[in-house]
């Protein structure tokens, strides 16, 4: 019996490699597909992400995402690919080189200049302002030492006569 037994082992020990081999790959599902088609737009349709476009040409290009993850293809090496075909614009997220940059520096830096020019504002607002010297009457303040009051007496003077 054992004399039968290894020839037949050695029959089927390949089927069972090869088995394991084709197991070992399954199918992408398509949350797996998605994930990548969310952070990809449609070059055909403004604006519209891969994930939800209801094109033929996106159900074809989401297909051909899911070969490309059955192909071992990483989430990096399909997007370039998708660059590599369309451009810059199928990208969900610009990259950040070239002009692009202003995207991710202009936004904080004018928001951190709105706050610094409102709390001074608000700063300018609550203290008092430093002309604010008047007396409690509503008259204004002397202008200078004695030498200028006997000017005002006589000023005030005259205009009483009228």
């Amino acid at each position: 019996m054992k004399k039968y037994l290894w020839p037949a082992l050695l029959l089927i020990l390949p089927f069972l490699i090869v088995g394991q081999a084709s197991a070992q790959v399954p199918t992408p599902s398509d949350d797996q597909v998605n994930v990548i088609a969310r952070q990809l737009f449609c070059p055909v349709c403004e604006n519209t992400p891969l994930d939800v476009c209801p094109t033929q040409a996106c159900a074809q290009w989401r297909e051909l995402i899911r070969e490309k993850l059955a192909q071992g293809w990483t989430e990096t090496q399909i997007k370039q690919y998708f660059v590599d075909q369309y451009g810059d614009r199928v990208l969900g997220t610009p990259p950040a080189h070239g002009l692009n940059w202003l995207v991710y520096i202009l936004p904080p830096i004018a928001i951190l200049a709105g706050l610094f020019i409102l709390v001074r504002a608000f700063l300018a607002w609550r203290t008092p302002a430093a002309t604010a010297g008047a007396s409690s009457s509503g008259t204004p303040p002397l202008i200078g030492p004695n030498k200028d009051d006997e000017y005002i007496r006589r000023l005030e003077e005259e205009l009483r006569k009228r």
